[in-house]
């Protein structure tokens, strides 16, 4: 969300700064909503210090015993009261309004983030590990020998339907490892805080972090009024939601293993083969609270967090800094991290890390007292991919697979399986 001052006071610079996302003339409605609920507000103080001063010649007439002009005047504070009460809800109304507005509008980008219309204007920040030749056609992760026992998606389609899948065996196994691996690492390694939050919120957290009011098709409400969560991020960062804390709080660094789920608006027809786009995954989140100063410096810190886990995995990878055409909604800043996967032939999205300065936290009210003293400060918040489970299983498979269909497991993985180092071709962990 988007202070309504700053905006009056350099509505050239917040044009400007959308006019790179593709939004032209932002400024004008937003003012113009803005100066008629100013004035309304005016013009009902106004009203309300006319009843006020007509409340007190009310006394004085009853005093004097003029009952002519005593009546006249009860009269009008009678009608001052209606009329404040009537100016009152239309500037509640247009305060509303200019809410919604506002929350409609998109995040301003930093000025280091690409321009660009789509993906294609990306920019490739860094590559690291080579693509491994593996000396015959690679197949895809729901292809392989050894995967098939394990990853059955026609009984999740009799469960549940299309996007679904039923995981067991030695799939199940790794699925969880790699899960457990993550969370070890950032907490051992990387000094988050591991955090268990419910996957069911109210509406307001939705609004907070900003799926809502704009991308409500895109998540699952309960008839309860919950909405399930599309990631962790919606926890994690409302848990400053409404706080003023003080600046030694800062930063707050969390990580939280949850099951995410999207209705996939949109995306018709894209990656339903496989497990790579489906309407319930696992992530392993993580959201940082920082100091506004801060908060550019710890994107690249989340960054190699997640880098760091697909370093330890033996698995190619590509970083690049999503152009303005490209960056969410709530983004100032985005980092993609893209894995190698030999059945596509190709990189593919694996954490999204995204620095949303005090967008949310203006969402939330979430702020902080300077140590030095002063008005509370809103914090800036984070949040980014540290990974996606089911994206890192297809890494691991398509990367670890071998000519007669078993797969070699990740070293780094190997404590996690209890020395189990294989998936076999018959689908036993070995």
């Amino acid at each position: 969300m988007h202070d309504i001052r700053a905006i009056r006071e350099n509505p050239a610079a917040f044009d400007a700064a959308l006019s790179r996302r593709g939004v032209e003339n932002a400024s004008a409605p937003v003012l113009a909503l803005d100066e008629e609920r100013r004035a309304a507000i005016h013009a009902a103080e106004t009203a309300q210090a006319a009843q006020k001063a007509a409340s007190k010649d009310v006394g004085k007439a009853k005093a004097s015993g003029d009952e002519a002009e005593f009546e006249r005047l009860r009269a009008l504070v009678a009608e001052k009261k209606a009329e404040v009460a009537e100016m009152q809800a239309k500037a509640k109304e247009l305060d509303a309004q200019l809410a919604d507005m506002l929350m409609g509008i998109p995040n301003l980008p930093f000025e280091d983030t690409p321009d660009g219309e789509d993906e294609d204007d990306n920019v490739e920040i860094r590559r690291w590990g080579e693509p491994k030749a593996l000396g015959f056609a690679a197949k895809e992760h729901y292809e392989l020998p050894s995967v098939i026992p394990g990853m059955d998606f026609e009984t999740a389609a009799k469960l549940s339907g299309a996007r679904f899948v039923v995981l067991s065996g030695a799939i199940a196994r790794v699925h969880r490892a790699l899960a457990q691996f993550m969370l070890d690492t950032h907490t051992e390694e990387n000094g988050l805080t591991e955090t268990w939050t419910p996957v069911l919120v109210r509406e307001e957290m939705m609004y907070g972090t900003g799926q809502l009011p704009k991308f409500g098709e895109d998540s699952y409400q309960t008839r309860e009024g919950w909405w399930l969560v599309p990631t962790a991020e919606v926890t994690l960062t409302n848990i400053v939601n409404g706080l003023t804390v003080d600046e030694n709080y800062l930063p707050r660094r969390y990580v939280a293993h949850t099951q995410c789920f999207r209705s996939e608006a949109g995306s018709a027809g894209r990656d339903t083969a496989g497990m790579l786009r489906q309407h319930q995954f696992e992530k392993v989140e993580m959201v940082s609270v920082t100091h506004p100063e801060k908060s550019r410096e710890e994107l690249d810190r989340m960054t190699r967090c997640a880098e760091g886990i697909l370093e330890k995995l033996g698995l190619p990878y590509r970083t690049v800094a999503l152009c303005t055409g490209d960056m969410g909604f709530g983004a100032r800043r985005t980092h993609d991290i893209e894995v190698w996967l030999p059945g596509q032939n190709q990189y593919r999205e694996i954490s999204s890390v995204s620095v949303c300065g005090d967008f949310q936290a203006r969402r939330m009210n979430a702020r902080f007292k300077p140590a030095e003293g002063g008005k509370p400060e809103f914090l800036h918040t984070l949040n980014g991919s540290g990974l996606a489970v089911g994206r890192c299983l297809i890494a691991v498979l398509e990367n670890g697979q071998q000519e007669d269909g078993s797969v070699e497991l990740p070293e780094a993985l190997h404590p996690w399986l209890r020395g189990k180092t294989k998936i076999a071709a018959d689908g036993a962990l070995v």
